[in-house]
């Protein structure tokens, strides 16, 4: 079983760019380490024998025909903006920096 340190914590909170306090900072480490304890716990439960859902209820999605309701506007829409090459908006690059 892995062990969480509050180190390991503040890196990881380092790399999102979060602050905690100290106080936080032990409630979060005790938080996360409960959680990959219940992890670990389900992972050690057989699910070979059980189908994979898509949700938890046993039920369908009606389908409806898809049908065309609107006229192609696209030309228009493109007339407002300031840049567009083969019906695609052009935007500028743009990079955060520190």
């Amino acid at each position: 079983m892995s062990t969480l340190k509050i180190t390991d914590i503040i890196k990881i909170a380092d790399l999102a760019k979060l602050n905690f306090s100290d106080e936080k900072l032990s409630a979060l480490t005790a938080d996360l380490e409960n959680i990959m304890k219940l992890v670990e716990k389900m992972n050690l439960e057989n699910t070979d024998q059980v189908e994979p859902l898509s949700h938890s209820i046993d039920i369908s999605q009606p389908m409806r025909e898809d049908i065309i309701t609107e006229k192609n506007q696209r030309d228009i829409f493109l007339q407002n903006a300031p840049e567009t090459l083969a019906g695609l908006y052009i935007v500028p690059k743009f990079l955060e920096t520190e």
